[in-house]
């Protein structure tokens, strides 16, 4: 009774739909990149050491509804180079999207390049980008011309014997309300739990950071294609509530600029106030994701590049950055490959 209920139900859908919506339209898309970086420093906050990976990841699905609609799904292979077919890692993507002109929504194992802004170093560090293609929940985006909004849920870990449960809500917005004045702000709330058994020694932990920011975009106001600065507070409020310690609330001010000419850039990234990760040292990136090199009081952080080669299907980028803070210096040089081909 319960299965003719239901074909009964499902028949009366597809005649309801109109003709367009019963005709799926395939999309796909192939996205290939490889970084090769090589760090080298003081060995204080970040080891020294060379990055060299590809990434792979092949994605089909099906648009209904006009294409607000899509289902789609594939695999993200990522492969260190240099060690045959050892230590890869295979990431499942799988995800519903819905898209309006104001707003998108989707569920599932997405690509984290459907975020409209990279999560900044101090929520998300290169590394952590790298091995974490994708997010593992809900992603929620406004989108005016003056501005946007994002709401990301990342189920990082699930629970298991063996495994702690982790997961992670980004927030990020930016807005325009007049001439070259911007109005931002970021949010991460960080959650690291225990695993099913064996946890007595394990505890419940969090990690809140709030960055508003204010800015001026001034590109078309320069003889430069792109000149932004952002500059705002702060704050980290961590607490391990096994050690019983309290919230610790370090603080400080985060300044970002960025300009570019032709095929040239840099950006710089300053921090000054006191260590963002005071649990650091205990849960590294299980809780604290960001660059550890926000433990310092000082930070700064430049970015030298260049984009060699950029069109609609491949971007070709070389750079140099460089990392300070009181106790160390560090040198990266990387270069970085992406190519992306598709029918969406």
């Amino acid at each position: 009774m319960i299965r003719r209920i239901l074909a009964v139900a499902a028949a009366s859908l597809l005649l309801a739909l109109p003709l367009s919506a019963q005709q799926p339209q395939l999309t796909w898309s192939v996205d290939f990149g490889t970084v090769f970086e090589n760090r080298e420093g003081d060995d204080y906050y970040s080891p020294d050491q060379t990055i060299f990976l590809t990434r792979l990841a092949p994605e089909v699905g099906l648009k209904v509804l006009d294409g607000k609609h899509r289902i789609a799904g594939g695999v993200s292979w990522i492969q260190p180079c240099g060690n045959g077919w050892r230590d890869y890692k295979l990431c499942p993507t799988l995800y519903y999207a819905y898209k309006s002109p104001s707003w998108r929504l989707a569920v599932g194992m997405l690509p984290r390049t459907m975020l409209m802004e990279e999560l900044h170093t101090v929520m998300l560090s290169d590394s952590m980008r790298y091995w974490q293609p994708n997010i593992r929940g809900v992603l929620l985006q406004y989108v005016k011309p003056k501005g946007h909004f994002e709401l990301a849920l990342d189920w990082r870990s699930l629970q298991t014997d063996t495994q702690r449960e982790a997961f992670n809500v980004n927030f990020a917005g930016r807005w325009n309300p007049h001439g070259a004045l911007l109005v931002g702000g970021r949010v991460q709330l960080n959650h690291l739990a225990k695993t099913r058994t064996n946890n007595d020694y394990q505890g419940v932990n969090d990690d809140i950071t709030v960055n508003p920011y204010i800015g001026l975009n001034l590109s078309h106001r320069s003889a430069l294609d792109s000149l932004e600065i952002t500059a705002g507070p702060i704050i980290n409020l961590e607490r391990d509530r096994r050690a019983d310690e309290g919230w610790h609330t370090p603080a400080g001010v985060l300044v970002d600029a960025v300009a570019e000419w032709k095929k040239l850039g840099i950006k710089e990234t300053l921090y000054a106030g006191k260590n963002l990760y005071p649990l650091y040292p205990r849960y590294g990136a299980l809780l604290n994701m960001g660059d550890p090199n926000y433990q310092a009081k000082l930070y700064s952080r430049t970015n030298v590049y260049a984009r060699i080669f950029s069109n609609e299907y491949v971007d070709f980028e070389a750079s140099l950055d460089f990392h300070y803070t009181k106790e160390a210096f560090a040198f990266w040089q990387r270069i970085a490959v992406r190519v992306y081909i598709g029918k969406l």
